[in-house]
């Protein structure tokens, strides 16, 4: 039974850190130039972040070849300003933008950027482990039209639902 347990919870770790089937990381990624600010400019909902706006994220290039991560985002309906921290490693190769990220013990979940303005580093696609997870982020809180329908071209293409996107207010 212990054995059978340990096995199942192996298997459902390793889903946590599996992708889309459409979904492909960006290869070529310079880590270092992801570094930074990024706002987030849309999303597919979830409890962590329901009801916030302004919500950005900041990573930061650890020694060890981690990552650390600092979510924020403000909730009108209690005027509170909530953070979250974490850490992330590749999963792969550092020129692979596909990392494990956590934000509370040993359980991680998949950060795959599958589009990226790789001349700027200034818009990033990123998905989770399944089609239940979609960012659209960049480096300032608003962006062209144009930058906005191609990120809905490829996550529409990727199979993601994005009539479901929330459109993050930035106050501007």
């Amino acid at each position: 039974m212990r054995n059978a347990m340990l096995v199942f919870s192996l298997m459902l770790l390793s889903a946590c850190l599996g992708m889309p089937e459409q979904v492909r990381p960006v290869t070529g990624f310079e880590a270092q130039r992801y570094m930074g600010k990024w706002y987030e400019i849309a999303r597919l909902d979830h409890r962590f972040e329901r009801g916030m706006t302004n919500v950005t994220a900041d990573y930061t290039l650890q020694e060890n070849g981690g990552v650390s991560v600092v979510n924020r985002g403000y909730l009108p309906q209690t005027g509170e300003w909530k953070e979250a921290v974490g850490k992330a490693y590749f999963v792969e190769q550092p020129d692979t933008a596909y990392l494990k990220v956590s934000f509370f013990g040993p359980f991680y979940g998949s950060y795959v950027v599958f589009g990226l303005d790789k001349e700027g580093y200034q818009h990033a696609f990123v998905s989770g482990p399944d089609h239940s997870y979609l960012w659209f982020l960049s480096r300032t809180p608003v962006v062209d039209e144009a930058v906005m329908d191609r990120f809905l071209e490829q996550a529409g293409k990727a199979g993601f639902d994005t009539g479901a996107l929330i459109l993050v207010d930035h106050g501007e």
